[in-house]
């Protein structure tokens, strides 16, 4: 990623409220860029946006995706360069309870992100940030590759494959490869990290419960995953804007981010690590079976083609990822202020880069 690239950059995040929506915005503002963000208030209370005080840092316009002519409005009075979609209805238990407004919100928002990209003129790279849980999950034991079919068991899972299909309807319909517009979608694997706040999410649920000195309860112990920090996928959408910017058709694709397969555990294990590395006393304890409903077992993604064509990489692994995101929350705990702490692991995760490329030389 090139640091120089994003600075002055016209950049414009749906989502920019949400978990993985304020950490980026926090990171463009810190290399630079202008960003102009548009999303619903903030989901959760605690918010990680208000807790890193980006309100009135940035051009922020509360709008639902499902309003395009406010969407629109927004995005051609910004005329922004880059567009990163990030707002969605992100739960999968929570789209079992309400369908339609998940459909609605991940697929005609999606439709209403494309056509707003195609009426202002603005705008060169657009990267639609879409989910791992796109794929057709047959419970495979190898990872899924970007050429496999999309699918989904649940309403939300479908609605992030019913997208992919839509970013590629009009990156075939409207975006030509020798026009001014290169859309790229990209899929990611489970991501954790300080300041995610949502219900009925794993760590989210975690913290809150240990926090209060309760023990956690879970669902699905023996479920498998590619767990990884956020700055990690953050990292590939914005190696893959800078592409799109540059090189335009040839990076107009689906796109996977995750781990190495080594580093995909199961759940059971991301919470006996967490436990220790909490350490107080935390437990938790597993909900019964006949509570839940149905949810992937087992899930990896194949990033190799990351890796080959964009020279992307995972830089933290999973104890890595795991005291990083515990260090966070125990310092929330503390009554810190949390965008020293945000910015502090932005500023290690970047040089932890800086220091394997400098070893990579070196080698």
């Amino acid at each position: 990623m090139d640091i120089n690239f994003w600075k002055s950059r016209k950049v414009f995040v749906t989502g920019h409220t949400g978990f993985k929506g304020s950490w980026l915005a926090l990171w463009l503002l810190s290399m630079g860029a202008e960003v102009c963000g548009y999303a619903l208030d903030p989901p959760t209370e605690p918010s990680l946006y208000k807790l890193l005080d980006l309100d009135g840092q940035f051009k922020s316009v509360r709008g639902d995706i499902r309003d395009l002519a406010l969407l629109e409005t927004a995005m051609r009075d910004f005329q922004p360069e880059v567009v990163f979609h990030l707002a969605a209805q992100p739960l999968v238990r929570l789209s079992y309870q309400n369908p339609v407004e998940t459909y609605s919100t991940n697929v005609l928002g999606t439709v209403h992100i494309l056509d707003a990209v195609r009426r202002t003129p603005s705008v060169r790279s657009v990267v639609m940030i879409t989910s791992d849980k796109c794929y057709e999950n047959n419970e495979w034991h190898w990872p899924y590759r970007e050429q496999d079919a999309m699918g989904g068991h649940d309403p939300y899972s479908s609605s992030k494959g019913c997208a992919e299909l839509v970013v590629s309807a009009y990156r075939h319909s409207f975006f030509p490869p020798e026009g001014d517009v290169a859309v790229a979608s990209a899929r990611a694997g489970n991501v954790i990290g300080g300041g995610d706040w949502a219900l009925d999410r794993l760590v989210p649920d975690i913290a809150r419960a240990w926090g209060s000195g309760k023990p956690a309860i879970i669902r699905n112990p023996d479920a498998v995953r590619p767990w990884q920090h956020v700055l990690e996928p953050l990292s590939g959408y914005m190696v893959l804007a800078e592409r799109l910017f540059l090189d335009g058709p040839a990076f107009a694709e689906g796109w996977n981010f995750g781990p190495a397969d080594s580093e995909a555990r199961s759940v059971g294990d991301l919470v006996s690590s967490l436990a220790k590395l909490w350490g107080h006393g935390a437990s938790w304890s597993v909900i019964k079976p006949e509570e839940v409903q149905h949810e992937a077992h087992l899930l990896r993604l194949d990033s190799s083609k990351a890796r080959a064509e964009l020279g992307w990489s995972p830089r933290w692994n999973f104890d890595e990822t795991l005291a990083h995101t515990i260090e966070w929350y125990k310092r929330f705990y503390s009554s810190e202020k949390m965008q020293n702490c945000t910015l502090e692991q932005i500023e290690l995760f970047v040089s932890r880069r800086k220091h394997q490329k400098s070893s990579d030389v070196s080698a």
